[in-house]
């Protein structure tokens, strides 16, 4: 399947935009007013605006009927939380033994079909993934990403993050997983698996995509192996690292941490234009043989 590469086709500044745009920095209103005023002739901002949404039909790297996993939706309880939640599970079919568990945590927009084909990617190489949807209380994830992220504005952060640890216990207490746990988000996400580290000593492993990070103080709560990857043009979120570094390092935390060059924030993510094929292939590489020594 042939797959789109953000860089080679959109000028920086209308990626910029579409990022601000799509963490609820800017409205829609808004990007499109800047918007007009960077697109080619005969070219609408909203059609702009539409060529840079996700496109779900591309987040199919496994499919979901593959036979080499099994899959499906499970309720959890979630008591410091919102209570009932519910995610989606991926683990080998042809597993013998009990195996490593990796939480999978979504963007700012819900569990999407992209999270869900990750959460099949982490089954397939090898390990039990389970990926709950924080929208569960409003519905669960709505069809489409703009909503998506209106619902999931309306959380409250720290209410999301119980669930995510809740999440946690359930996969954990699994019969196909042996409570070896990791994490692995992105955006949000990312900022979650941070959060994990800090808040579950019990968490072997955190990969965070490009996710905002803890305060500097709380690095020296951190327990779990890190695996840190961020995009080289995402000045967001790599303007919070150096200060962060700096205090994993004073700790002597077990870090590693890429910066991919040339790509946005959201590289990782298939369906939409920011997505860069190469760094992708090399982050979930790096990734997946992580999560191979770290969770034993």
């Amino acid at each position: 399947m042939t797959r789109r590469r953000g860089p080679e086709k959109y000028d920086q500044q209308v990626l910029d935009l579409y990022n601000h745009y799509a963490h609820g920095i800017i409205t829609r209103r808004q990007f499109l007013e800047r918007a007009a005023a960077l697109t080619a002739s005969g070219v609408t901002a909203a059609a702009l605006l539409g060529s840079l949404s996700p496109n779900y039909a591309l987040a199919r790297q496994v499919d979901p009927d593959d036979e080499s996993i099994d899959t499906r939706y499970d309720e959890y309880e979630s008591p410091q939380g919102a209570g009932r939640m519910r995610g989606y599970l991926a683990a080998p079919s042809s597993q013998e033994a009990p195996l490593p568990g990796v939480l999978v945590i979504h963007e700012n927009r819900g569990l999407n079909p992209y999270i869900e084909d990750v959460t099949r990617r982490v089954a397939v190489a090898g390990f039990v993934g389970f990926a709950p949807d924080a929208l569960t209380p409003l519905g669960g994830y709505p069809g489409n990403d703009d909503e998506g992220r209106e619902l999931q504005a309306k959380r409250d952060r720290e209410e999301m993050l119980e669930d995510f640890i809740a999440g946690l216990d359930y996969l954990k207490g699994q019969e196909r997983c042996n409570g070896v746990v990791g994490c692995v988000g992105f955006c949000f996400g990312g900022w979650v698996s941070h959060a994990l580290a800090v808040r579950v000593p019990a968490l072997a492993a955190a990969v965070p995509f490009y996710g905002n990070q803890p305060d500097a103080g709380d690095a020296k709560n951190v327990r779990a192996r890190l695996l840190i990857h961020h995009a080289a043009n995402d000045e967001r979120v790599n303007a919070g690292w150096p200060a962060y570094e700096a205090a994993l390092k004073e700790a002597g935390r077990d870090y590693t941490e890429y910066t991919y060059e040339g790509t946005n924030h959201g590289f990782h993510n298939d369906t939409t234009p920011r997505f860069d094929a190469d760094a992708a292939a090399l982050a979930w590489q790096r990734t997946i043989e992580f999560f191979g020594k770290s969770l034993v």
